[in-house]
């Protein structure tokens, strides 16, 4: 099989590889320099799309609505922009392997891509209940959503299951989230969350914040099962799912189950630490998005960020470094503020910087609010070093992101939370 040369090869189809494409084609990539090998079948999009808007029962996104940028605001990048770039876009293609020595990486068909500079944009997978065993975790109807086919197969059996019953195992906001703005609006059915932890999101959310989201949820008719895990499933003589059997005996009767306890990095080519510019220590080698640890400027220390918003910015990063030292130039070492966000019913939260320290709970956080704006600052050595708001205006949001940054001084937590959103526009 002939072997194929590039400039430039992204390793990867996601948010990251299209951001990075985008940021290519600003830098003045030239035509044939640069190639995308992914082993999905379309062009790069925004993932977080399908646990949202490709699930509304009305106003459903699909393609070519989200494809990348449209995320950040920015103009969607079809395939045939690709084309017009010059740019090769190898769709269903899956990389087994690199050789680094040779700059060589080979897909599972065979096919040599040699490169000259790499990058590994290769994103994050989810864990399978069948990789411990779990009993009938093979079962027809149970699904897993981290890409665009996986989506449209859970999208198949929800409306082929309007009158059945949905069970979601895991406890993270991502999967609370699919089923609590879709599910619940087209089968009309109960749905119950089974989860091991003693309250939702706990990566995120303090106790306080959880109960917000737990009491409000409970209003919606969904009921959320703590402290407990799914160990086995029944199915029926077509072999799909009927039953969520749980370690304290519960069993919870099931016509769809979304499973989503966790997500892994996808390292199995290449595991390194990268630098402020998310090049390794592999010369022309960088990685980018949820597969990259990276130091963490503002907090003096090395982490990984599983997350959109770094996926975006990390790619663009990359690119604009591995142009300016093409240049003999510089540029600023990275210098990311933690983010994360979700939307679901009419409620909408945002969180920066690092959930660490005491906690300070401010504002209305009754599930029976009428405005149910609310939030919460994290302080650590004195300093205010993380920020959640529920239900923020533009202008709130941007505030508490400007709190996380700057870090400012607070003596008393009872005054903080007495001060709640005041103290953040007074930064």
């Amino acid at each position: 099989m002939a072997e194929k040369s590039f400039k430039y090869v992204i390793v990867g189809g996601g948010v990251a590889a299209g951001y990075a494409a985008r940021e290519f084609a600003n830098q003045g990539v030239k035509p044939g320099e640069l190639a995308i090998i992914s082993k999905e079948a379309v062009a790069p999009y925004e993932r977080p799309a399908l646990s949202k808007a490709y699930l509304f029962p009305e106003g459903t996104a699909r393609l070519p609505g989200f494809h990348v940028c449209v995320g950040s605001g920015g103009e969607r990048l079809l395939p045939e922009w690709y084309t017009e770039k010059g740019i090769s876009l190898i769709l269903s293609t899956e990389i087994v392997k690199a050789d680094l020595a040779s700059k060589t990486v080979i897909s599972a068909a065979g096919e040599a891509f040699k490169y000259q500079i790499l990058i590994i944009a290769t994103g994050s997978t989810v864990i399978r209940l069948s990789d411990f065993g779990v009993q009938g975790a093979d079962a027809k109807n149970i699904f897993y959503l981290r890409e665009i086919d996986e989506a449209d197969e859970l999208v198949k059996a929800i409306k082929a299951k309007k009158n059945g019953k949905a069970v979601i195992v895991g406890g993270g906001y991502i999967v609370l989230y699919i089923y609590l703005k879709s599910v619940t609006q087209v089968m009309y059915a109960a749905v119950a969350a089974a989860n091991m932890y003693v309250f939702i999101v706990p990566r995120l959310f303090t106790a306080g914040i959880a109960a917000f989201y737990e009491g409000y949820y409970a209003n919606k008719g969904i009921k959320i099962i703590k402290g407990t895990v799914a160990v086995g499933f029944g199915t029926n003589g077509n072999g799909e799912v009927t039953d969520v059997k749980l370690r304290d005996g519960t069993v919870l009767e099931a016509d769809i189950v979304v499973v989503g306890v966790g997500g892994k990095p996808l390292t199995t080519l290449f595991k390194d630490q990268t630098d402020a510019f998310f090049k390794t220590s592999v010369p022309d080698v960088y990685a980018v998005g949820d597969v990259a640890t990276f130091p963490m400027k503002l907090y003096g220390e090395t982490r990984r960020v599983e997350h959109v918003d770094h996926a975006r910015k990390s790619a663009e990063q990359a690119v604009k470094a591995i142009f300016a030292s093409e240049q003999g130039k510089s540029i600023s070492e990275y210098d990311y503020l933690p983010y994360f966000y979700s939307r679901s019913f009419d409620l909408s939260w945002q969180f920066y910087g690092d959930n660490v320290g005491e906690s300070v709970l401010f504002g209305d956080s009754s599930p029976e609010s009428p405005t149910h704006k609310f939030g919460s600052y994290w302080i650590k050595d004195g300093k205010v070093v993380g920020a959640f708001l529920e239900s923020g205006t533009p202008e709130e949001n941007k505030a508490i992101a400007k709190v996380a940054r700057v870090q400012p001084p607070v003596s008393s937590l009872d005054q903080l939370a007495a001060e709640g959103l005041t103290f953040a526009s007074k930064i």
